[in-house]
């Protein structure tokens, strides 16, 4: 709970904060890897450095989370809150590192603002800094326990049985434990850290669904190769992996980890995704069929083509599977090659959507925000609609409610 003092120091220095959160972050940032450099070793992201998308992901944790509990003192916004733990669990965040992050932090703060941050404005923010860690730190230990993972050796070998090319851009890999031992249990729609190192020696992650049933022997991750593009340098991890690893070769993979996870409902069931975002769905459908689910399943994707979409084989199988299930399918080229298919972009007009669905959205955030925007036209309610994205999440402050 905030205390009444600094809820309304925090209240009326928020928009300055706010107003500088893109500078201070790169402050921040800039300071702590320059004095911390084994951080960017196996725990941040370059390629979310460098296009600026992990310090707007963190300005917008710090701001969403001061504004909601100027909303309501004794609440949490457990959305952002769940979202951020299941991330930081899958890269073997510590507790530790939570006061490393908050010395470069208020430091930063007190660089970019200078004489407006008086002892009972960053003691005000300080607090608002520890009621958010704590949660995070609380919530992180439960999934340690429950994933039974020492955060301090998070990673496990895992041996490549098989590399499967999807398209052009996509591959499987098809898994199994380096030490034979039993695969550890997660839910359809879970995600997994891939622990790579590159040719430099820093390691990278990055996070991958699951893309097979979590109760299979073998695990599978499906893994598009992210390109250049402008300004933004191609995706390390992903390039890595297809460029090198070959069947018999080991990746270093985390427990499964993620709140967007398939319930145990018998209701009717939506699959929204586009591109490399039916991997999680897949993984649903895995799932589905190999418990026998009968429950009512429409899923629908948009892709560049048919030959673009990866598993496409397997939806269409897992869908012939389960007795209630239909799909949908959208390209924006040679849409004739795939019996049934519409041509352009996802257009929901005209579909029956049962109202009480429950809905899972994977994509690129424009897609994402643009077929949410559909559905609740189509009267789903908002707290029937989840998504999955990779990457910092810049949706989340938006898109609840």
């Amino acid at each position: 709970m905030l205390s009444p003092e600094s809820a309304a120091v925090v209240r009326a220095t928020l928009p300055a904060v706010g107003g500088a959160l893109d500078e201070i972050t790169a402050r921040f940032y800039d300071t702590m890897f320059a004095e911390q450099p084994e951080l960017l070793d196996g725990l941040f992201n370059r390629g979310n450095q460098a296009s600026g998308q992990q310090r707007r992901a963190l300005a917008g944790s710090i701001a969403g989370f001061a504004q909601a509990l100027l909303a309501d003192p004794d609440a949490r916004p457990d959305a952002l809150l769940s979202r951020i733990a299941h991330k930081h669990a899958a890269l073997g965040v510590t507790e530790d590192q939570y006061t490393i992050v908050h010395k470069y932090l208020f430091g930063a703060i007190a660089d970019v603002l200078g004489e407006a941050v008086t002892p009972e404005v960053a003691a005000a923010w300080d607090e608002v800094y520890w009621l958010m860690a704590g949660a995070l730190i609380a919530r992180e230990a439960r999934l340690y326990q429950e994933a039974q993972v020492d955060p301090r050796h998070p990673w496990r070998q895992w041996t490549v049985v098989e590399r499967r090319e999807e398209t052009p851009d996509a591959v499987s890999f098809l898994l199994r434990p380096a030490d034979d031992g039993p695969i550890p249990s997660g839910r359809a729609g879970q995600y997994v850290s891939v622990r790579v190192e590159m040719p430099d020696g820093i390691h990278q992650l990055r996070q991958y669904s699951l893309s097979g049933a979590p109760g299979d022997q073998l695990r599978r991750i499906t893994v598009k190769r992210v390109a250049s593009v402008a300004d933004a340098p191609e995706g390390e991890v992903s390039n890595q992996l297809h460029r090198t690893v070959r069947a018999g070769d080991e990746l270093t993979l985390s427990a499964p980890f993620g709140d967007v996870v398939l319930d145990d409902a018998d209701g009717p069931l939506l699959l929204v995704s586009a591109g490399i975002g039916c991997t999680p769905m897949v993984g649903m459908l895995e799932h589905l069929a190999a418990t026998g689910a009968a429950r009512p399943v429409t899923v629908l994707h948009a892709d560049r083509s048919p030959a673009d979409h990866a598993l496409r084989a397997d939806t269409r199988r897992l869908v012939g599977r389960l007795p209630g299930a239909r799909a949908e399918f959208w390209y924006e080229q040679d849409a004739a090659a795939e019996p049934g298919a519409r041509t352009g972009l996802m257009d929901l007009d005209g579909l029956d959507l049962p109202a009480d669905a429950d809905v899972y959205l994977c994509g690129s955030l424009p897609f994402m925000r643009t077929v949410r925007a559909q559905l609740l036209q189509a009267g789903i309610p908002a707290r029937h609609i989840r998504y999955e994205v990779f990457g910092p999440d810049l949706w989340l402050a938006h898109a609840e409610g």
